[in-house]
């Protein structure tokens, strides 16, 4: 019998979508993630994870994600050996198992307090793993984490579910909190009505709904705290991943990535501070 998840808010079973994307990701001939133990961990929780209705589109974008951002994870722990890597809305993800750090490293995951119960239960911790239940919403999150160390902060599938009011204050806490490092975050542009319609699906499942409708110009968040560079700007479909892709949906991306709007529908925006 698998874990009851009675008690979860649908914000917090939001992260039920992108661990299952990750999971059929790994079932597939040609992964692009490739993240067996997510496809583990589905199987040990008691929820109907086929009534998503995760569309294939989807799983690919969230799997690919997950591998850009794993590989900007990685350059920032080799630069920087005694990091701390920190994960905004962690979820139940697996990023410290597939970046496979030194135990120099300490890798703190965030999440709200339910999720970080369900994610101590399912997800396998090494002696550098901390959790830390709290909402993003409350600036003392980051109390427990280490601020005087080189941090690479990672926000995958989060802002899509917090409200402008509390996605910018966050963005001026962490320099504030944190001496130096990175953030790397998914982004989607601004997120056109079309694109809101076609997420209902998957999100009602939850019984949630698309919070944050972004933004197109990359330097925005450089208005919201001095501190705040931007130093890369990468589209999903600019990457050699796609060739993964099943041939009708190789083309359509490659060729949305031809046009500054396509290619910025899914994008890791990386920040330096």
């Amino acid at each position: 019998m698998g874990i009851a998840i009675t008690e979860l808010t649908p914000v917090e079973r939001t992260a039920f979508v992108t661990q299952y994307a990750r999971a059929v990701d790994s079932r597939w001939p040609r992964p692009i993630l490739g993240d067996t133990l997510a496809d583990e961990i589905v199987s040990k929780i008691d929820y109907d994870f086929g009534a998503l209705g995760v569309p294939s589109s989807a799983i690919r974008q969230t799997a690919l994600r997950a591998k850009m951002l794993d590989d900007r994870t990685r350059r920032f722990v080799a630069d920087h050996p005694d990091a701390v890597i920190v994960d905004l809305g962690a979820g139940l993800g697996t990023g410290m198992q597939r970046v496979e750090p030194p135990a120099t490293v300490d890798w703190y995951s965030v999440d709200l307090p339910n999720v970080i119960a369900l994610r101590d239960e399912v997800v396998p911790a090494g002696g550098h793993a901390h959790s830390v239940a709290a909402s993003l919403a409350d600036d003392d999150w980051a109390e427990a984490i280490p601020s005087d160390r080189p941090t690479m902060l990672i926000a995958d599938g989060l802002l899509a579910f917090l409200p402008e009011s509390v996605i910018i204050p966050l963005f001026r806490h962490i320099p504030r909190h944190f001496q130096s490092g990175e953030l790397a975050i998914n982004d989607y542009g601004r997120v056109g009505w079309l694109s809101l319609q076609a997420m209902k699906v998957v999100f009602s499942a939850v019984g949630t709904q698309w919070a944050y409708r972004g933004f197109n110009d990359a330097h925005l968040p450089e208005t919201w705290s001095p501190r705040l560079t931007l130093v890369e700007e990468a589209s999903l479909a600019h990457a050699p991943e796609v060739d993964l892709y099943p041939a009708a949906a190789r083309v359509s991306t490659r060729l949305m990535g031809m046009t500054k709007g396509g290619a910025r529908t899914a994008r890791v925006l990386r920040y330096r501070f």
